[in-house]
């Protein structure tokens, strides 16, 4: 609520308007910038008069105050953290001026933003990309890039981790495939290996790809170790990977572009729905705290809830029609 200017203190008025002008003169932000700390500030003063108030009277507990009514009446944490930002700079102006012996705001933080769901295909679209063959592609490039998504989402590995893997076990590769052991071992984070099970559809696509870069590497100038290479036998880059899969995705018909972690959370996601068993998830995943794996008990609770709400008799809630 904005209070009309009548009720503000005139002092504080003008030293905001001193403010403004420090702004639009030396700092020569954009005028975009320049129209959101005036909003800012107008929101300080309408705070600060609600109180009565002048901002250089202004303490952390009233700054605390203010920012438990914009969260309840419904402002976001980003959107705090913003107005906060715009509070501090006045104050910070006000301080070198001589005017505040204190920052009110310094020590002053927003609500935190609750973190957002991992985004992460349906089963059913999972399926439909990781089936998908493309008949306008090279084969060979379409054996390349069907054996990448088969990894990816059979196995739950990162893009690094994908990236990262050789051909051929070494003391040097970073990761490779025992095809007879149907496993492949990967270098995570923090330096720490482990190892997945590769399934039987991945398993038939990477043979597959391997009869095809055998091929590559014979007429390319630049051989490789790599498992993942290009057509002069380089090692992919996680760049490459991903405009590859984004390409891919969209050629299948998915509303979405699918980027690799989306088909690592789509592999998590699917499992736990499945087997319901978080620590095993955990160990595929190579997550070193079972808190971080917990967010996909929330992805399979939307999950559920979608389905109570569609397949329930008695599933219709207050607001939901």
């Amino acid at each position: 609520m904005t209070t009309p200017p009548a009720t503000r203190d005139p002092d504080s008025q003008a030293l905001v308007e001193r403010y403004l002008a420090h702004v639009r003169v030396h700092k020569r932000l954009a005028e975009r910038t320049q129209v959101l700390y005036a909003l800012d500030l107008q929101k300080l003063q309408a705070l600060a008069a609600e109180d009565g108030v002048p901002i250089l009277q202004v303490h952390p507990h009233h700054v605390r105050r203010w920012v438990a009514q914009m969260h309840a009446r419904g402002r976001s944490g980003r959107g705090i953290a913003l107005i906060l930002s715009g509070w501090r700079g006045l104050y910070v102006w006000l301080g070198r001026e001589g005017l505040m012996a204190i920052n009110p705001v310094v020590d002053v933080r927003a609500p935190k933003a609750p973190k957002p769901l991992p985004k992460a295909l349906g089963v059913d679209e999972a399926v439909q990309l990781a089936a998908f063959e493309n008949e306008e592609a090279s084969p060979d490039l379409e054996a390349r890039d069907q054996c990448v998504v088969e990894l990816l989402y059979g196995c739950g590995l990162r893009l690094g981790e994908l990236e990262g893997l050789d051909a051929l076990a070494s003391s040097q590769a970073r990761g490779w495939v025992d095809l007879e052991a149907g496993e492949a071992h990967v270098l995570g984070k923090g330096g720490k290996r482990r190892s997945v099970p590769v399934g039987g559809p991945a398993l038939k696509a990477l043979r597959h790809w391997l009869e095809v870069r055998q091929a590559w590497l014979s007429a390319a100038p630049e051989p490789s170790a790599a498992l993942f290479i290009g057509r002069r036998g380089q090692r992919l880059s996680p760049r490459q990977l991903r405009a590859r899969l984004r390409q891919r995705s969209l050629q299948t018909g998915l509303a979405t572009p699918v980027h690799p972690h989306m088909l690592r959370h789509s592999f998590a996601s699917h499992v736990l729905q499945s087997s319901g068993d978080l620590r095993a998830v955990q160990e595929l995943l190579g997550h070193a705290h079972i808190s971080t794996t917990q967010v996909y008990t929330r992805l399979d609770f939307q999950h559920l809830a979608k389905v109570y709400d569609a397949a329930h008799p008695r599933a219709q809630r207050p607001g939901k029609k």
